[in-house]
């Protein structure tokens, strides 16, 4: 598992989004579309509500300022609206074939504040059903409410008239006592007060009785009728379809960012320096990105990026450094254009350098051999004089171009694997110390061979270029890890774009064709080489100095002296 990036820096989250744009497109994208079918696929629903009145059935009940105040609980009235009562009245008012219990699940009360009202909100799918139901519901509960303080009334009025005929029987016999009783007795005095107190109370409840009889019961009223709805209340489509596209929005943001937490590859610079721990020497875009066979030319974009390059690598060498390997964290040209670019650079300043190509092609179409970049001669280079084939004199070519650059080609099709530690190597790079001011070495990948490491143990210093969307981290680590154990001092990376696979009708001619020499100066013999028998050499597709092409031109090892052939050597 890689190690968390630092959540406070806001740019890392925002180049991420910047480069998964697309899957926060693509996911809010569905979210909305699963909206819109969300919304055609749910049924369609109704509502029409019926606004209630609520009164009281009692004289004495203070129905004012509140929905709990006096006998009238507004919240319990509310609760009778979707009871079973109410709704087998209503379903008999509908004429439903859906159950009571059905009914109700339809209905919602809401009681507004300070008021004795209750708005009874009936839903279905059909808006003339939404009405009926509403006021089917309204309607049931004022009867039921009616009903039950009609039922309360007669029961009172039956405990009256209960109470009427108990007081009439008593004052009856109150009546014929008195009848029969002693003038001016105690029991006279008796009897004619117990007769005055039951014909008062009997009075009371008689007008008790009479005011109830009159009473007119009636629960409340509707004070607003339900109406036909003329759009559904459900599903609302501006609803779902945000909701949808907020939804996939963070769904893309999520998928994005396992995608950048879980993508090895490194994408900006910032990777390279944050994910890799690799400070950042140049960093190359689009416009400033090297072709293939190209030398950049040190006024353009490309041109002072490597300007910038040359001094932070001139910044950061000690004294006495002077061999500079150029590497890559995985196959390609990388390197190549680093390598050749940088070692440009530092010939423009007038010092003497030496560019060292040791990173065979991986094959013709991906290669940007040096020989193309700089119009000089394939052969006769590294591999040839690691082999003994050629002494360094006659590896050694001066660019046309750029005349304090003197370039050592990969050498011929020989491989030069398992050289990249011999003595010959050791003593070449000695030689070159004492000779020149640079030498920068074009090496293979760190991936791809060991030889990038056996030529970084022989330099003084080290940069990795790096292909981004191409180079992993573990790669990039894999790579500071090599250079580490060998003890070559890591300065720092350059990053470029992936670049474009080279395909062969791109691959040109070289900017400049050298011809065979006829003859080459003394000085140019390799005092290390034997003198030999005249050897047959032969340059197949050479071209003379007029232009005239050869296709099988022998000369002499006398007319080559210095390359150093060996009896029976055949280049």
């Amino acid at each position: 598992m890689e190690p968390s990036r630092p959540s406070s820096d806001l740019s890392h989250y925002l180049g991420a989004f910047r480069r998964h744009w697309w899957i926060a497109l693509v996911a809010t994208g569905a979210g909305l579309g699963g909206g819109a079918v969300l919304t055609q696929a749910m049924p369609k629903v109704y509502e029409s509500s019926t606004s209630v009145l609520v009164e009281s059935v009692s004289q004495d009940t203070n129905a004012e300022g509140g929905r709990t105040k006096g006998t009238v609980n507004l919240d319990t009235e509310a609760q009778l609206v979707g009871s079973g009562a109410v709704a087998v009245k209503a379903a008999t008012l509908l004429r439903s074939s859906v159950s009571p219990i059905e009914l109700a699940k339809s209905v919602s009360v809401q009681v507004p504040a300070n008021t004795t009202v209750l708005v009874i909100t009936f839903k279905a799918d059909d808006p003339r059903a939404a009405q009926a139901g509403s006021h089917a519901f309204a309607e049931a509960y004022l009867r039921n409410r009616e009903e039950t303080a009609r039922a309360q009334l007669d029961k009172r009025i039956r405990s009256l008239n209960l109470k009427v005929r108990q007081l009439t029987t008593m004052l009856a016999g109150i009546n014929a006592k008195l009848a029969t009783a002693a003038k001016g007795s105690s029991s006279e005095g008796n009897l004619q007060s117990l007769r005055n107190n039951s014909q008062n109370q009997l009075n009371s409840l008689t007008g008790r009785l009479n005011e109830l009889t009159t009473t007119m019961v009636g629960g409340g009223s509707i004070i607003s009728d339900s109406r036909l709805p003329e759009e559904p209340t459900s599903p609302n489509a501006w609803l779902n379809i945000g909701t949808g596209g907020m939804l996939g929005l963070l769904l893309g943001l999520g998928l994005a960012y396992l995608r950048e937490r879980f993508d090895r590859r490194l994408v900006t610079p910032n990777d390279v320096r944050d994910r890799g721990r690799v400070p950042v020497l140049a960093a190359l875009d689009e416009r400033s990105t090297p072709h293939f066979d190209d030398v950049v030319q040190p006024y353009g974009p490309g041109g002072r990026v490597f300007n910038r390059l040359r001094n932070e690598v001139l910044a950061s060498l000690s004294d006495g450094d002077q061999v500079i390997v150029v590497t890559g964290t995985n196959r390609g040209s990388a390197s190549t254009l680093v390598a050749a670019n940088l070692a440009a650079a530092l010939a423009r300043t007038g010092s003497d350098v030496v560019l060292i190509g040791a990173h065979l092609p991986d094959s013709v179409v991906d290669a940007a051999p040096l020989a193309r970049m700089f119009g000089v001669s394939a052969t006769p280079g590294l591999s040839d004089l690691l082999a003994g084939r050629v002494g360094l004199a006659g590896a050694l070519q001066r660019t046309p171009r750029i005349p304090s650059l003197r370039l050592i080609t990969t050498g011929g099709a020989a491989t030069a694997a398992g050289l990249m530690q011999s003595q010959r190597l050791k003593d070449t790079l000695q030689t070159l110390r004492g000779q020149s001011g640079y030498v920068v070495i074009e090496a293979p990948s760190t991936s791809s061979s060991a030889d990038a490491q056996s030529l970084a143990s022989l330099a003084d210093a080290a940069i990795l270029a790096v292909e981004l969307r191409r180079s992993k981290r573990p790669a990039l680590v894999d790579a500071t890890e090599q250079l580490r154990r060998v003890g070559t001092k890591l300065l720092g990376t350059v990053v470029m774009p992936r670049l474009p696979a080279m395909q062969p009708g791109d691959l040109t001619a070289p900017a400049v064709a050298l011809p065979v020499p006829d003859e080459m100066p003394d000085e140019a013999i390799d005092e290390d080489v034997p003198d030999g028998p005249t050897q047959q050499l032969s340059y197949a597709g050479r071209q003379r100095p007029g232009g005239e092409k050869d296709d099988d031109e022998t000369v002499t090892a006398g007319e080559l002296a210095g390359t150093g052939a060996a009896e029976g050597d055949d280049t």
